[in-house]
């Protein structure tokens, strides 16, 4: 592997994919983002009491900050991918950074709730959107081996963040005030600025290739492809056969020498982007993919698992008797055991031979078990082991269902940034409806559990979605229609074949033993 060192605004050029390299300093990036953007958001929760009491306001109407903004935040993510397609992941993050920071800086002098719900739900919202997409998608572009375990530590960060900030900004609180404490937050995300910054474009070139292919070149090239579908090419001694065209084979271009692999620009075109044609910048034909519908599916259904045990984890225990001040545990727990969570996942899913999206389907079977088990705890320590339990498996989730969109079960790699960015969005639906949902069945019931039962329905759809996502990737959810049709493709192909093809070849190769049996 080699590399062309340049500046920090310059782009690095790779022969392969590091695995390693800057990525490094990309990953410790999204560590750092991911602790400011999704961090502060499981952390809001420590400002609730004292805006609602600074307002007047309900618990219902202050909630709708966050939900705002976590709707905001995927709602708007097809729009982070084609910004980045357009400009670039760098000037992408350091906008967003901009805009997070800004809207919590505003929001701490805020006179009414309806201000929050600009400042922090769109304004911030939007910037948590456009600093992290771009960040974790170009994360996974600098790993190939690594990436699941990578990308796990480096989600991690909002785990520490959750861990420690909670305490810190208590403190702060008690000495400066909560308006104070909000801006101090504000001035501390300007640092999603410089993270931005750190994200070098990446390039992966092959050794010593021209740069733009001619278009003679482009043809014949795509002369080879075409007959390479065929296999009828006998230019062989050892084999009899040859996959690939030769291109002195082909006519009209007898004296041709073979080209090269131009380079491959994997952040601003697609290698599917014809001559002359310019590169969309977001990749519906994903939408017609059954494994990338199946998938999103699920990621709908997930989100709606997420929200109940940080939301009424604390509730759920006041009201079986434990103590204010030990109630507080049960979300360290939490926060402790998702890092765990994270790690462990990605250590296992970067083992090999390993089909990854089948670990990802027990671990969601687990998280909602998890999720069942709150409603038959009694007392702290089983609150505690609950917890612990749903902490660790939700981190083996949340650390990995964004990187498995890059892996070829679901679209791969090369579609990731439009995939991530449709992804998303979908989630903006449950993310949107998830809180109130829990909530309007906890006012009917006045049970707490009922709000983790609903969690863990939504959790077990989701995962028959996700056990559905191989097959349809194989074939083996297509409708007998859909196969007719394919196979009928693959006839027409064959019929299409240059007739004097074959004839050329065989020729050559009568040629090439007549020559032989001379020289003996």
């Amino acid at each position: 592997m080699t590399q062309r060192r340049n500046f920090c605004s310059s782009a690095n050029v790779y022969s392969q994919v590091p695995d390693g390299g800057w990525g490094w300093v990309v990953a410790c990036a999204f560590f750092v983002v991911e602790a400011l953007t999704y961090g502060v958001i499981k952390s809001f929760g420590v400002f609730f009491n004292d805006i609602r009491d600074s307002f007047k306001e309900t618990n219902s109407r202050i909630s709708w900050i966050i939900s705002i903004c976590v709707f905001v935040l995927t709602f708007t993510a097809p729009l982070s991918t084609i910004l980045t397609s357009r400009f670039g992941h760098r000037p992408v993050v350091i906008v967003g950074g901009l805009l997070v920071s800004s809207g919590m800086i505003v929001a701490s002098f805020s006179q009414t709730v309806v201000h929050m719900y600009i400042t922090i739900g769109i304004i911030s919202g939007l910037g948590f959107c456009l600093s992290f997409l771009p960040t974790v998608t170009i994360l996974s572009l600098y790993f190939e081996k690594r990436r699941s375990l990578v990308t796990a530590v480096a989600s991690t960060g909002e785990c520490f963040a959750v861990f420690t900030s909670a305490p810190a900004i208590t403190a702060l609180k008690e000495k400066i005030g909560w308006r104070y404490s909000l801006f101090f937050v504000g001035v501390l995300q300007l640092n999603i600025i410089i993270c931005g910054s750190l994200l070098r474009p990446i390039i992966i070139r092959s050794p010593g290739t021209p740069k733009v292919p001619s278009a003679e070149n482009r043809k014949e090239v795509q002369y080879m492809l075409e007959n390479e579908k065929t296999h009828t090419s006998i230019d062989s001694i050892d084999s009899g056969v040859e996959l690939t065209t030769s291109p002195k084979n082909v006519p009209s271009h007898a004296n041709a020498e073979p080209e090269p692999k131009t380079d491959i620009e994997i952040l601003v075109k697609s290698s599917d982007t014809k001559p002359g044609e310019k590169a969309s910048l977001l990749d519906f034909s994903i939408l017609k993919e059954k494994s990338f519908i199946c998938y999103t599916l699920f990621g709908v259904f997930a989100t709606l698992g997420f929200f109940a045990p940080p939301l009424y984890i604390i509730p759920l225990s006041i009201s079986l008797g434990v103590d204010k001040d030990r109630s507080a545990f049960t979300l360290s727990a939490m926060a402790v055991a998702e890092i765990f969570g994270r790690i462990s996942a990605g250590f296992v899913l970067d083992r090999k031979p390993i089909r990854k999206i089948y670990i990802e389907l027990i671990c969601v079977i687990l998280l909602t078990v998890s999720l069942c088990a709150f409603p038959f705890a009694s007392e702290f320590w089983g609150l505690i082991t609950c917890s612990a339990f749903f902490g660790f498996m939700l981190g083996t989730v949340a650390g990995t269902h964004l990187p498995l969109l890059a892996e070829d079960d679901v679209v791969g790699i090369e579609k990731m940034s439009s995939a991530a960015g449709v992804y998303v969005f979908a989630q903006s639906i449950s993310g949107l409806a998830g809180p109130p949902l829990s909530g309007i069945l906890v006012d009917s019931t006045h049970n707490y559990a009922s709000a983790f039962y609903s969690c863990a329905a939504g959790m077990l759809v989701a995962a028959i979605f996700l056990a559905l996502v191989r097959p349809c990737k194989v074939g083996l959810c297509q409708h007998p229609l859909d196969e007719a049709k394919s196979e009928s493709q693959k006839s027409k192909a064959l019929q299409d074949t240059p007739e004097d093809f074959l004839e050329m070849d065989l020729g050559k190769h009568e040629n090439k033993v007549n020559k032989k049996n001379e020289v003996v």
